[in-house]
């Protein structure tokens, strides 16, 4: 491992040390599958009413995005260790942050076209069918959509590869293996979307696990993951228009 050329280090080096203790992870995940379980209910009741208002789903998806979120930093500095330590990277120039941009940009444009071949693959191509019960309508639900994203964005890279693909690195001592664990708990998180779209979302995570692996950094992830969910939104307006 030592012996490894510098600039595939960030590659194949997984963290040394847990990010927090053994109890507050498999806490979390318990409370992910939980709320995955509740969502997965709501989901199917949304999707069986005429026109069901999806303002409090996003108010509770948002809200709980924002409480795990707290969770991870309180286990972390408990632990010893930073939010700016998950997060990695370092903005000391402008140059820097339109670097990230273009990375992030790159990547979603790969991950779409990598993401349409898995669809395909599991035959799901319809995702607009799949989410239209989830799609914001009107000008409030667009709003909350967007701050449901961008909250996604921030929190949801936090938890899974910041949190979860760190922690998994370090007690497997594999970095592999942390992005693949982390993948199958941010798919399973999605279930209530529909099964075919999990096997999707887990491909994704894949690619969000292998960019912060390669970056050291979540945020590329980040921008490329709040692009991705709010363009979803947007492009659901204009279908269904």
């Amino acid at each position: 491992m030592d012996s490894a050329p510098a600039s595939l280090a960030p590659l194949v080096r997984p963290p040394k040390q847990p990010v927090a203790a053994a109890w507050h992870t498999f806490l979390l995940l318990g409370i992910i599958a939980g709320w995955s379980g509740l969502a997965y209910f709501s989901a199917e009741a949304m999707r069986a009413a005429p026109n069901p208002s999806r303002v409090p789903m996003y108010l509770r998806t948002t809200g709980m995005e924002w409480v795990l979120t707290g969770y991870v930093v309180w286990g972390v500095r408990r632990h010893g260790g930073t939010i700016h330590e998950l997060i990695g990277g370092r903005w000391t120039r402008v140059r820097d942050f339109f670097r990230d941009v273009g990375i992030a940009a790159v990547f979603w444009l790969g991950a779409i076209l990598v993401l349409k071949a898995v669809a395909v693959a599991v035959g799901t191509t319809n995702g607009y069918a799949a989410l239209k019960f989830l799609l914001p309508q009107g000008r409030t639900e667009m709003a909350l959509w967007v701050v449901m994203s961008l909250t996604a964005g921030f929190c949801e890279e936090l938890i899974f590869r910041g949190y979860l693909q760190r922690q998994f690195a370090a007690w497997t001592g594999s970095a592999a293996a942390g992005i693949v664990l982390s993948a199958l708990a941010f798919g399973a998180g999605h279930v209530y979307q529909s099964g075919k779209s999990t096997v999707v979302l887990f491909v994704f995570g894949l690619l969000f696990g292998g960019l912060a692996q390669w970056r050291r950094s979540l945020r590329p992830g980040m921008m490329a993951h709040a692009w991705q969910d709010t363009l979803a939104g947007l492009v659901g307006q204009l279908v269904r228009r």
